[in-house]
């Protein structure tokens, strides 16, 4: 490898190991996955969001959200309230233990990269799209499904 590429790998590193140690961080201080965490505070903010809005929201397959989701409900922290105007529409609202839970826990809820994503200015991102693009292609994915599973969960 060049100096360059060298250079850019150790830029690799160092973002997937931050991501890593921040959601091992979330799941230490409070027992949950940093997907978990994510979805409550989402649901905190959007009381009675269902799990296709909240799957849209979050940018990931329905089918993880709801396995998220039911992992959440299981756990108290999350309730499914069937709504009173349409018997079929199931709410999300988080339970008291569930807010607890999203006040000591550390931040930021949707992990360290998208926030930083929601930092740089659009021309940054555009530039780090196109050039991310070039580098998936070379990699020659057979399989692009993790494209929408959260950090977390990778």
């Amino acid at each position: 490898l060049t100096e360059l590429q060298i250079q850019v790998l150790r830029q690799f590193r160092l973002i997937f190991g931050s991501v890593r140690q921040h959601f091992r961080e979330v799941e230490a201080s409070c027992g949950i996955s940093g997907s978990q965490l994510w979805i409550l505070r989402d649901v905190a903010s959007v009381p009675g969001i269902g799990v296709s809005e909240l799957a849209a929201r979050l940018s990931i397959h329905q089918s993880t959200c709801s396995l998220l989701v039911e992992k959440l409900a299981a756990a108290g922290l999350l309730a499914k309230i069937r709504s009173t105007a349409d018997q079929r529409r199931i709410g999300l609202h988080v339970t008291e233990p569930g807010l607890l839970l999203l006040h000591k826990a550390p931040g930021p809820a949707e992990g360290m990269l998208p926030e930083a994503l929601r930092q740089l200015p659009d021309v940054a991102l555009r530039t780090l799209q196109v050039n991310l693009d070039q580098l998936i292609d070379h990699l020659q994915l057979p399989n692009k499904t993790d494209a929408k599973k959260p950090l977390a969960d990778l």
